[in-house]
């Protein structure tokens, strides 16, 4: 959304730039150009709030939805941007018969832009650098996180990532054993399979069980770190009533390894590995996450380990519905 919202700005920022610049040499001074100029303003508007309101249904939808931008979402826009144009042609040229009141037209139309830039750019500034908001789309955390929750995942926590780069600067504390972070998916290929389809650009909850340097390995269901078992804290819970066997493996150690890290385990084993997995080292910079509902979890078990340039945030306070309200742990 955030990616959204700062092209709109930016958008309108061009309009109110591009506006300033012309009326004084009065090249929108005449009825033809005005009217298609206030018709540029509503074709933008009409995009706009075409693009958030089909991303707002779409999420609801499919809460798991890609980042990227739908084609449903560009056809809806244009249809929009094409509605609005139209009738802001004919508005702009009904109703600016007479050059005071097209001056009165513009005017108001570069207000409006010179808002619209200012709000929304904050708004994607923000929601970029501090807090996001963010949907529980599946039961993979139960029973810490129910589908629906409604949470604010808290962004600066881990360092604000330079945009464009894999660089994160003024960092508060480090990614530690048992948070819940947010991040997107760890591929770059948009036609990678794993749980069922494509994940490329789709965002993730999940919490993090091994850190860089650790050696992680699930037995019989449970996680152990470092030899040690994982503390759940009453967090993690188990659906199913058996246990699955230890897949027999014709390879292992650095092999496995590295299958794991080149996310290719679930594509070799399936889901074998769910109760019995590893052991493996956690690489420099990455984690491995596991979401608290064991059995019905696709995570770090079978897709890899998540780098740190993918997280999003720390998973902070959940605000939606009112009865769920509180932080979380």
């Amino acid at each position: 959304m955030e990616e959204r919202l700062f092209w709109i700005g930016i958008t309108m920022g061009a309009y109110a730039w591009a506006t300033k610049r012309w009326r004084p040499m009065g090249k929108l001074d005449d009825r033809k150009p005005a009217a298609a100029w206030h018709a540029l303003f509503y074709a933008l508007a009409g995009f706009a709030l075409t693009l958030v309101a089909v991303l707002s249904i779409e999420s609801r939808m499919s809460p798991s939805a890609s980042g990227l931008i739908s084609i449903r979402e560009v056809l809806s826009g244009l249809a929009g941007a094409a509605a609005l144009g139209l009738w802001g042609y004919w508005s702009g040229w009904t109703g600016g018969a007479k050059a005071e009141k097209r001056r009165e037209i513009l005017a108001e139309d570069l207000e409006w832009a010179e808002t619209v830039f200012s709000a929304v750019l904050l708004a994607a500034v923000l929601m970029y650098f501090v807090v996001q908001a963010f949907k529980i789309p599946s039961g993979s955390m139960e029973s810490t996180l129910k589908i629906g929750d409604h949470l604010f995942v808290n962004k600066f926590l881990y360092g604000v990532r330079i945009p464009f780069t894999k660089k994160r600067v003024l960092r508060l504390r480090p990614v530690g054993r048992g948070d819940i972070v947010v991040f997107q998916f760890p591929t770059d290929d948009p036609n990678e399979d794993h749980c069922g389809g494509p994940q490329y650009g789709k965002d993730f909850i999940k919490r993090v069980v091994g850190v860089p340097g650790d050696t992680v390995e699930v037995r019989n269901g449970a996680a152990f770190v470092n030899g040690q078992k994982a503390v759940a804290d009453g967090h993690v819970q188990y659906l199913d009533p058996f246990r699955t066997p230890k897949p027999l493996l014709s390879f292992g150690g650095d092999e496995y390894q590295k299958i794991w890290e080149e996310r290719q385990l679930d594509k070799t084993l399936g889901d074998a590995m769910r109760d019995n997995f590893g052991p493996i080292h956690v690489p420099p910079g990455e984690y491995f996450v596991m979401g608290d509902n064991r059995d019905r979890s696709c995570d770090g078990r079978f897709w890899g380990p998540v780098p740190d340039h993918y997280l999003k945030g720390k998973a902070w306070f959940i605000y939606w519905p009112p009865a769920r309200i509180g932080s979380i742990r």
